[in-house]
C-alpha cells in the first residue's frame, strides 16, 4: 500500500475510533485499549485466514475420513495464532442484530486468552460498556475490504499510528509509553541488534522490539531465530500494550511488570547483547536509601556502587544500561539533554563511564520529537567491545543532529527515512564501514535516475496534451462565422498563450526531457536543478490556461453549445490536470510529485558527498567530530555534541529548501489557527458562565 493510501486509511480509522470518545463520553485512556483490541482481533484473523489456506493445501487425506480437521499445532508451526470460531472477526461481524455484541467481543478475547497463556489477562474485555450500535459500526469499519486483505506490516503501521495518536491525546501517562518511531529506528540502526539477548528495561509498548524485528527481517532473517526479547514495564496497562504489540507483529517476548528502579525481574546484569530504552528521564522521588538501590549491582562502576545525589534518576538509568551489557554488548537509549553536562556526583559518574572506553556515539536531537514534550534530548550509545580495543576505546563520535529534522505538524518533528539513513551512514563511516555509504549513495542516484526517466515521459505527455488543448480550442473559436466580441477576445488570449508556450515553456520542457532521458551520474545535478526551476513557471502557465478556459466557458455559456460538447474537452483537461499532479504533486495532501522527488533524492546524495567527498569519515564543522578522552576531560567530561562539533558556517545557501520551509510555515500557521479557534471557544464559554 502506498503512503498516501495508508495515511487516508489511518485517518479514516482514527475518526471512526474517536467515535468512542464522542459518543460514549470516555477519555482517550478509557477507549484506547478497546480500539487497540479490535485492531488486534482484525490482524489476528487476517493472519489466521492466510495460514489456514496454506495449511489446508498440505493436510493429509484419509481414504474414508477425508482431510483431518485443522488444529492449533498447524498454526503454531507457521508462527500464527489459532482462533476459535467465536474469536474470528467474521463471526462477530455476522452476529444477528439481537446479539449482545459487547459480550460477544469480550468472549472472543477470553477465548484467545484461554488458548494462549502469555496473553492471559492481557486483552481488553470491557466492551459491554459501549452501545451495541457503536460497536457494530466499529466492527463494520474495521471490516473494510482494504483491511481484510491487509497483511502484517500494514497492520503494524496502523497499530503504531494508533499508539502515536493515543500518546498525542495523553492516553498513557503523558505519552511516556510511546517512543517516536524516528528515535527508535535511529537507536536500532546504530546498535544493530541482530543476535542474542535484547533487553528494554522501560519497554512501554515494545516499540524497540518491533523495530528490531523489522531490522532483522530487512536482513532476510527471522527475528525468532536470532534474538530473544526481554522487557520490563512498571504499569499493568503498558505491560499489556507491549504484549499485544508483540503479538500483532508476530513477535514473542518475555515482558514482566515491575519498577526497574527497585526490581530486576529478569536478572540480566552482564547478560545482554543489546540494551535499548526510552526511560522516563528527569524522574524525581526515587528512594535511593532503599537497600535494593544501595546494593544494586547495576550501579557498580569503578569498583563501587555510585548513587548520584541529585534528586532525579537519570544517572541510575545511565549506569543500568552499562551494567546490563556483556563485555561485547551494545546499548542505545534516550536521555534528557541536561544529563550530558550535569555536575557534581553525576559528573564523577560520567567521568568513570568515559574512562571505561564504552561510550561510543552521542547524538544531539532537536526540539519536538516527542508527541507530548517539546524539549530536546540526546541519544547515548555504548559499545563495550571498544573497551578491549586500544585503538577504539579512546574515541567517541559526537554528532549534532539538532538541525536535521522533518516537520510533521506544527508541534511534531521527526527524521525522514533519508535523513535517518544519512545519520546511520555517518556512524558507519566512523566505525570504518564504507559499504553503507556506498550502498546509500547508489540507492539515491538510482532512484533519481528512475524518477528522471519517469519525469521525462510525463513531461512529454503534458506538452503534447497542452498542444492538443490549444489546437482544439483555437480551432473551435476560429470556426465561428460571426463570433461575438467576447469570443474574439478569448481567441486572441489563447493565441497569446500558445505563443508564450512556444517561446517560454516548450524550450525548458524539451531541455528537461532531453536531460532526463540522458540522466547519468555526471548529469543528475543538472537534472535536479532543471526540475527545481521548471515547476513554478509551468504551474503558473497551466493555472492561467485553465482559468482562461473556465472564463470562456462562463462568459460564452459554452456548456449550452452542442459543438463545444462534441469536443469532449473535459477528458483532455482531466488528463492535463492528472499529468500536472504527477509532476507537481498536491500540496493539500502533501504529495510532492516527480519534479520534487527527482530533485530531493539528488539532494540527499549531494548532502553526503559534499560532506564526505572521499567516501571515508571526516570531521564536519557543525555536524560531527571524533573526540578523544583527553578532549572530553578538557571540557569537564561534557558529553554534549554541540560543545565539540562547532558551528556550521560553510553550508551553501543554495542547499536551503525554500519549498520545504514554506510548507513548515504553513504547518505552523495551521497549528496557530487551531489554537486560536480553541482559545476563542474557551473564552466564549467562560463569558457564558460569567453571564449566568
Amino acid at each position: 500500500m502506498q503512503g498516501k493510501q495508508l495515511r487516508k486509511l489511518e485517518t479514516e480509522l482514527w475518526r471512526a475510533a474517536d467515535q468512542l470518545r464522542a459518543n460514549s463520553k470516555l477519555t482517550a485512556s478509557e477507549y484506547s485499549m478497546p480500539v487497540l483490541g479490535l485492531i488486534f482481533l482484525r490482524h489476528a484473523y487476517n493472519r489466521f485466514q492466510k495460514i489456514k489456506v496454506e495449511v489446508e493445501k498440505d493436510l493429509p487425506t484419509h481414504p474414508q475420513r477425508g482431510k483431518r480437521p485443522l488444529n492449533k499445532k498447524d498454526f503454531e508451526a507457521k508462527n500464527a495464532m489459532f482462533l476459535p470460531e467465536t474469536a474470528q472477526f467474521d463471526y462477530l461481524v455476522n452476529l444477528p442484530e439481537s446479539a449482545d455484541i459487547g459480550e460477544a467481543i469480550d468472549d472472543a478475547m477470553k477465548a484467545i486468552e484461554d488458548e494462549y497463556d502469555n496473553l492471559k489477562g492481557v486483552l481488553p474485555r470491557n466492551f459491554s460498556i459501549f452501545s451495541k450500535d457503536l460497536l457494530r459500526e466499529l466492527l463494520r469499519i474495521f471490516n473494510k475490504e482494504v483491511l481484510q486483505k491487509a497483511e502484517g506490516d500494514l497492520f503494524g503501521k496502523i497499530y503504531e499510528f494508533f499508539l502515536n495518536k493515543f500518546a498525542m491525546t495523553g492516553a498513557q501517562e503523558g505519552g511516556e509509553f510511546f517512543t517516536p518511531t524516528s528515535l527508535v529506528q535511529t537507536i536500532v540502526n546504530v546498535i544493530e541488534p541482530d543476535h542474542g539477548v535484547v533487553f528494554d528495561p522501560a519497554c512501554g509498548s515494545a516499540g524497540m522490539f518491533v523495530q528490531t524485528g523489522y531490522f532483522i527481517e530487512s536482513e532476510g532473517l527471522q527475528p525468532a531465530e536470532k534474538v530473544t526479547f526481554y522487557g520490563q514495564e512498571k504499569t499493568d496497562t503498558n505491560t499489556k500494550l507491549a504484549k499485544m504489540n508483540l503479538a500483532v507483529h508476530g513477535l514473542e517476548g518475555n515482558i514482566q511488570e515491575g519498577n526497574t528502579f527497585y526490581e530486576d525481574k529478569h536478572d540480566l546484569v552482564h547478560e545482554c547483547d543489546f540494551v535499548m530504552a526510552n526511560p522516563p528521564f528527569n524522574v524525581d522521588g526515587v528512594d535511593k536509601a532503599k537497600d535494593a538501590v544501595k546494593k544494586d549491582p547495576r550501579l557498580v562502576l569503578g569498583g563501587q556502587v555510585n548513587l548520584p545525589k541529585n534528586d532525579n534518576a537519570n544517572y541510575l538509568w545511565i549506569q543500568y544500561f552499562y551494567n546490563y551489557l556483556k563485555p561485547t554488548g551494545r546499548a542505545g537509549f534516550v536521555m534528557a539533554s541536561s544529563a550530558s553536562d550535569a555536575g557534581h556526583t553525576e559528573k564523577d559518574i560520567r567521568e568513570k563511564l568515559v574512562k571505561t572506553g564504552a561510550v561510543d556515539v552521542m547524538v544531539a536531537i532537536g526540539n519536538n520529537f516527542f508527541y507530548t514534550r517539546s524539549l530536546p534530548c540526546t541519544l547515548w550509545f555504548y559499545d563495550r567491545a571498544k573497551e578491549q580495543n586500544e585503538q577504539q576505546r579512546d574515541k567517541v563520535l559526537m554528532l549534532d543532529a539538532r538541525k536535521i529534522y522533518r516537520k510533521v505538524t506544527s508541534k511534531v518533528n521527526d527524521f525522514s527515512p533519508e535523513q535517518l539513513q544519512n545519520l546511520v551512514c555517518i556512524v558507519n563511516l566512523y566505525r570504518g564501514n564504507t559499504a553503507k555509504l556506498e550502498a546509500t549513495l547508489r540507492q539515491y542516484l538510482d532512484t533519481t535516475t528512475e524518477l528522471a526517466q519517469e519525469t521525462a515521459e510525463v513531461t512529454e505527455q503534458l506538452q503534447k496534451t497542452i498542444q492538443a488543448v490549444f489546437e482544439t480550442l483555437i480551432g473551435f473559436f476560429e470556426s465561428w462565422d460571426s463570433p461575438p466580441a467576447a469570443a474574439r477576445i478569448m481567441l486572441a488570449e489563447l493565441k497569446n498563450q500558445q505563443a508564450d508556450a512556444a517561446e517560454e515553456l516548450y524550450q525548458p520542457q524539451n531541455q528537461l526531457i532531453e536531460a532526463c532521458n540522458n540522466a547519468g551520474p555526471n548529469t543528475l545535478e543538472a537534472v535536479a536543478h532543471q526540475c527545481r526551476s521548471i515547476r513554478k513557471p509551468q504551474d503558473k502557465f497551466l493555472k492561467e490556461l485553465l482559468e482562461t478556459i473556465a472564463l470562456a466557458t462562463k462568459e460564452l455559456q459554452l456548456n449550452k453549445n452542442k459543438d463545444w460538447a462534441a469536443l469532449k474537452l473535459k477528458d483532455t483537461l482531466d488528463t492535463l490536470k492528472d499529468l500536472q499532479l504527477r509532476l507537481s504533486g498536491n500540496p493539500n495532501e502533501e504529495e510532492p510529485g516527480l519534479l520534487h522527488d527527482t530533485d530531493y533524492y539528488w539532494k540527499q546524495a549531494h548532502w553526503l558527498t559534499s560532506r564526505f567527498p572521499a567516501g571515508v569519515y571526516a570531521d564536519v564543522e557543525g555536524l560531527c567530530k571524533v573526540v578523544t578522552q583527553a578532549d572530553i576531560a578538557a571540557k569537564d567530561y561534557s558529553l554534549s555534541p554541540g560543545r565539540y562539533v562547532g558551528v556550521d558556517t560553510a553550508t551553501d545557501n543554495d542547499e536551503a529548501d525554500y519549498e520545504e520551509r514554506l510548507r513548515e510555515i504553513h504547518l505552523e500557521l495551521d497549528g496557530l489557527n487551531e489554537e486560536a479557534v480553541a482559545l476563542a471557544k474557551t473564552i466564549s464559554e467562560n463569558f457564558k458562565e460569567l453571564a449566568l
